[in-house]
């Protein structure tokens, strides 16, 4: 199992926005000191609360200038609000300036997006189909043509190349069945929300398995959960509770733009009935206990969170288990905590003698 790190950026009211995108720079050198694999930010734009992560191929690009062996991921690219031939270059650059260390992830995006970006909902599965042959096609074919609905060109040759060959890696995410069918069809890596409890993703997963297994394709399931580690669970709380409470919080606050009975049909209609279902707003309603007992957050100490993992890894399929160590306003020091915690009492119970040794960053 790889272990990765996964971040919103996530930047309650007053905070800077300056501030916030430094420290998540140096979470990012740390996380590479201590061994993690991988580290993902999100695309998002138009809420800070949820995410000032406008552009983290820049991010990506300034982030591998100061780390050695750590890769990078996108989760997820929002296709539908991108003209795709200029993403293939763009991700192709990124690729060349992380010396090959990116991963990509491709979804459809967050419904509450699409209002302030000016597309229209309805557009939004068809743009995503027709960008991904466009992504994979500029990639793989120079020149390359395509004639769709919503994109038409000819013997267009996207500069620069990836340095992966073909493209990098690529994974998507999402609440949709047909996704995960999608993703195991193509042998894609699955991210799984961060916010639901194992019982809500069963389902789609073993749709994702099954989709795998069919096409001749290993599972890769990246399972995102905030983390909070130490030795006193009183203290534990203390220090916690409030960020946890946060994080639910403010992944739901978008959803305060998408009210109304119209809105909420032509969300069911349109394929994002996931939105008008009110299951993130009743995440917000969870007692602390309630969120450390059905495993929302891996909250504890290291041998606890030793068993949970462990127990995830019985289930198949898991190919990464992402931490999320900056979430709902948490100090800088208090995320640092968590990922040289996890790394040095956590990790090398997976990874044996060979896991020990890597040094903090400074």
């Amino acid at each position: 199992m790889r272990f990765g790190i996964y971040a919103e950026m996530q930047t309650p009211p007053g905070k800077s926005h300056y501030e916030m995108t430094w420290e998540i720079l140096r979470q990012i050198e740390h996380a590479d000191a201590v061994g993690f694999d991988v580290y993902s930010v999100i695309d998002h734009h138009f809420f800070q609360k949820f995410s000032i992560s406008a552009n983290p191929l820049a991010m990506f690009a300034a982030a591998a200038q100061r780390t050695r062996k750590i890769r990078f991921r996108t989760a997820l690219h929002t296709l539908p609000l991108e003209n795709p031939l200029r993403l293939a270059g763009m991700i192709a650059e990124a690729d060349i300036l992380t010396n090959g260390r990116l991963e990509c992830g491709l979804g459809r995006g967050h419904a509450w997006l699409f209002g302030p970006a000016n597309v229209p909902l309805e557009e939004s599965k068809p743009r995503y189909d027709e960008a991904i042959q466009i992504l994979i096609g500029c990639w793989t074919k120079r020149p390359f043509s395509f004639h769709g609905k919503h994109y038409s060109f000819d013997n267009v040759t996207v500069a620069p190349e990836p340095r992966q060959k073909p493209h990098p890696p690529l994974f998507t995410g999402g609440t949709s069945d047909s996704t995960y069918q999608m993703a195991g069809e193509r042998g894609w890596g699955m991210f799984v929300p961060p916010l639901l409890p194992w019982k809500a993703l069963e389902g789609p997963l073993n749709i994702y398995k099954k989709a795998c297994a069919a096409h001749g394709h290993q599972p890769n399931i990246v399972y995102i959960r905030p983390v909070y580690l130490g030795d006193d669970e009183k203290q534990i709380r203390h220090e916690v509770e409030q960020a946890l409470h946060n994080f639910l919080a403010f992944n739901a606050s978008p959803v305060e733009s998408l009210q109304g009975e119209a809105k909420q049909a032509e969300l069911r209609a349109k394929g994002y009935g996931f939105y008008a279902s009110g299951a993130l707003e009743s995440l917000t309603k969870l007692t602390y206990d309630e969120i450390v007992e059905q495993e929302i957050g891996f909250i504890g100490t290291p041998a606890k969170v030793i068993r949970q993992i462990e127990n995830l890894q019985s289930k198949g399929g898991i190919g990464e288990l992402a931490i999320v160590s900056n979430f709902g306003g948490l100090e800088h020091w208090k995320s640092i905590k968590i990922q040289q915690l996890f790394a040095t009492q956590v990790m090398p119970a997976f990874r044996g003698e060979a896991g020990k040794g890597r040094p903090a960053a400074s």
